[in-house]
C-alpha cells in the first residue's frame, strides 16, 4: 500500500518559474530554459510512490535534484507543480496547521548535519520535538529515552554532544526522528558526514532498526554501494528526472539506459545478486524410486548425482552415481546409501557469502525456501561466472546441476 504519492511533481528557480513550468511541460529542455529564461529546473515532472515499511532510495550524483526532491516531501521546499499524497491527501492543499500536524506526526527528517543543540543534553536533544509540541514532561523523557535505547545509546542520556563521536551524534539526530514515532523517516545524505567504518556501522543500525520498526524510510544518498545495500527499491536521477526506478537487483541486471549502466559498472555483482539469481532447476528422484532407476536417470542426464525429495519437495539429500551402483548391485535401496549432510542456503543470500561453502563441497549447494522445500542448485561455475559478470541472468536456458564437474 503506497504511503506517499507523487505525481508530476516539478521545482524550477528563478524568474517566472510557472511559465518555466508550462514550458516544460510543452517540451523545453532544462538547457533551453537556463539559456533562454534563465530558469533553473530543480526536479522535472518526477513520478512514484512509496510503498508502507519501504526503505526507499533516491541517488544520484550532486546536482541531480535528489535533495530538493525530498525536502519537497515534506514542503520545506515548496514544489511549482504537481501533487504529493500523503494517504491520499494532498500535500500541496493543506494550510499551515494540517501541515504542522504532517511534518510532527507522520514525516520526520534526519539531515546529514546533525543539527544537535550544544548547550542541551543528549535526552534533552531527543526529547525537543515533543517539547515544542507540549508534551508532558514525563511523557517526552519517557518517549525520549525510548528512542535512545533504539539506536544503542542508553546510558548516554546526561552526555552533551561534544563528548559523542560523529557517529553517536548522527544517532541522536536518528532518536529524536523517531522520538515523534513518525510514519515516514526523511534521510537526507545522512550517513555522508561519517567516517567509512562508522557509516558502515549505522547502515548496518538503520537496518536493524528497520527490522523492529517496519518504518517507511525515504533515503538520499550520492553513494551507489549504499543505496545497493539498504535500499528495498531505488530511484536513479539525473538532471532533475528520474531515469530508473527499481529493486537493486533490477537496477543492476537491467539498467534502462546507457547512463544506468555506465552508473553501476563498477559494481560488484557479488554484492547485488543473490543464490536465486544464479540457482538451476535441480535434477530429483523420489525416496521410493530404486537405485536402478537413479542410474538410468543420472545417464540419460549425464550427471552423477541426484537430490533426493518427498512428495511434497523437501530436500531429504543426494545420491552419487557411485554410490548408486554399489546399492543395485547389494540389492540396497536410495535411503541405504542417502547423503544427508547437504549443504543448503536461503534464496535470498548474497552470492559473495557462497563462495567458500561451495570451494569446500564436492556436492552443489541446494536452496531452499523456510519450509526447506528445494528451489534449484548452485553449481561452483555459476558463481565464479557472476563474480566475472558473465553469468546470464535473464532469459538463461535451465540446465541439469552440474555434478560432475565438482
Amino acid at each position: 500500500m503506497a504511503i506517499l504519492e507523487l505525481k508530476q511533481v516539478s521545482k524550477l528557480f528563478g524568474p517566472h518559474a510557472e511559465q518555466g513550468l508550462k514550458l516544460l511541460k510543452e517540451g523545453w529542455t532544462k538547457e533551453k530554459l537556463a539559456k533562454e529564461k534563465h530558469i533553473t529546473v530543480g526536479v522535472n515532472q518526477v513520478s512514484f510512490d512509496i510503498q508502507q515499511g519501504e526503505i526507499f532510495v533516491i541517488m544520484g550524483l550532486s546536482g541531480s535534484g535528489k535533495s530538493t526532491l525530498v525536502r519537497m516531501l515534506n514542503r520545506l521546499i515548496e514544489p511549482n507543480g504537481g501533487q504529493i499524497l500523503v494517504h491520499g491527501k494532498d500535500l500541496l492543499k493543506m494550510n499551515k496547521e494540517q501541515l504542522r500536524h504532517v511534518r510532527r506526526k507522520t514525516i520526520s527528517m534526519v539531515f546529514q548535519k546533525f543539527a544537535l543543540f550544544p548547550h542541551r543534553t543528549v535526552i534533552e536533544n531527543v526529547e525537543y520535538g515533543l517539547e515544542i509540541q507540549k508534551v508532558d514532561k514525563r511523557e517526552r523523557s519517557k518517549k525520549a529515552a525510548e528512542a535512545l535505547e533504539l539506536v544503542g545509546l542508553k546510558g548516554w542520556e546526561n552526555k552533551m554532544p561534544d563528548e559523542l563521536s560523529g557517529g553517536m551524534q548522527q544517532r541522536v539526530g536518528l532518536a529524536r526522528a523517531l522520538a515523534n514515532d513518525p510514519e515516514v523517516l526523511l534521510m537526507d545524505e545522512a550517513f555522508s558526514a561519517l567516517d567509512p567504518l562508522i557509516r558502515r556501522d549505522m547502515q548496518d543500525e538503520l537496518l536493524d532498526l528497520q527490522e523492529k520498526m517496519k518504518k517507511t524510510i525515504v533515503f538520499i544518498t550520492h553513494d551507489l554501494d549504499e543505496a545497493l545495500r539498504i535500499g528495498d527499491r531505488i530511484a536513479l536521477m539525473r538532471d532533475g528526472a528520474v531515469v530508473q526506478i527499481g529493486t537493486p537487483e533490477e537496477i543492476m541486471i537491467h539498467p534502462a539506459n546507457g547512463y544506468v549502466e555506465r552508473f553501476v559498472e563498477d559494481v560488484d555483482l557479488s554484492k547485488v545478486l543473490t543464490a536465486s539469481h544464479v540457482m538451476r532447476r535441480p535434477e530429483t528422484i523420489a525416496l521410493d524410486r530404486g537405485p536402478r532407476v537413479a542410474l538410468e536417470l543420472m545417464r540419460e542426464i549425464g550427471i552423477s548425482n541426484l537430490f533426493v525429495i518427498d512428495r511434497s519437495k523437501k530436500l531429504l539429500g543426494v545420491i552419487t552415481a557411485e554410490d548408486a551402483s554399489a546399492a543395485a548391485k547389494n540389492q540396497q535401496t536410495l535411503n541405504d546409501i542417502l547423503i544427508t549432510d547437504v549443504p543448503y542456503v536461503a534464496p535470498d543470500r548474497m552470492i559473495h557469502e557462497l563462495f567458500e561453502m561451495s570451494s569446500s563441497s564436492k556436492l552443489p549447494l541446494a536452496v531452499v525456501d523456510d519450509q526447506h522445500r528445494l528451489l534449484g542448485v548452485i553449481v561452483r561455475g555459476a558463481l565464479l561466472g557472476a563474480l566475472a559478470g558473465g553469468i546470464e541472468l535473464e532469459g538463461r536456458e535451465e540446465h541439469a546441476a552440474e555434478a560432475a564437474t565438482l
